[in-house]
């Protein structure tokens, strides 16, 4: 919640208001909200394991690296964000479905389903984080309302500070990241998750 509150303040003034993308923002959430929805249940019991976040971030690292060499022609890519097409909408939001999978990043996959539906690389990720806003607080409530937790003091106190920490890093992510995207692409993501992921594959054997 507090990373959707820092993309909420950094786009305001450009996107909130423009209300011709709010109906290609829920055209683009409805896969995922109906996809969450009705898999939660087999996501929490299968996919919550440190193995199949290590082999997601290894295989999403690779996957990276590749569409990082891939140069894609773009149709649309001098219309403003706000008039691509619905079925693009659709599409880019179905891909992000991949994203429930743990270890997955849900950025990289909107960014990558964007630029294969004609978006530039920072059409893409702004389209990303407006995405977030969303489908994190959907989730978020979701998992709040399905593990029906009554929090006490000491658990409001640490859920205050964890929300005051996602807000502020998520706001300099947000920032940074698109600057090295423009400028370095997907590569050296690919290679940090791969790295990461083969880490925490050795972590998992070695105890």
């Amino acid at each position: 919640m507090g990373a959707i509150f820092a993309i909420v303040i950094l786009y305001s003034r450009r996107f909130l208001f423009n209300f011709k993308i709010y109906p290609k923002l829920f055209v683009a959430f409805v896969p995922t909200a109906i996809v969450g929805f009705f898999m939660y249940k087999i996501i929490k019991a299968y996919l919550f394991n440190p193995y199949v976040v290590s082999f997601a971030l290894i295989i999403g690292g690779v996957f990276l690296i590749f569409f990082d060499r891939i140069k894609i022609k773009s149709d649309e890519d001098q219309l403003p964000l706000e008039d691509i097409s619905f079925i693009k909408a659709f599409w880019i939001g179905s891909i992000q479905c991949i994203s429930m999978i743990p270890g997955v990043s849900r950025a990289a996959a909107t960014i990558i389903g964007g630029m294969a539906n004609g978006l530039t690389k920072k059409q893409a990720a702004e389209f990303s984080f407006l995405l977030a806003i969303p489908t994190m607080f959907a989730a978020s409530a979701l998992d709040l309302y399905k593990t029906n937790i009554h929090f006490d003091s000491t658990e409001i106190k640490l859920l205050t500070i964890g929300f005051v920490i996602a807000f502020a890093t998520a706001w300099i992510a947000v920032k940074i990241f698109l600057k090295l995207l423009d400028r370095y692409g997907f590569k050296h993501f690919g290679i940090y998750r791969i790295v990461i992921g083969v880490v925490f594959l050795l972590y998992i054997n070695s105890i």
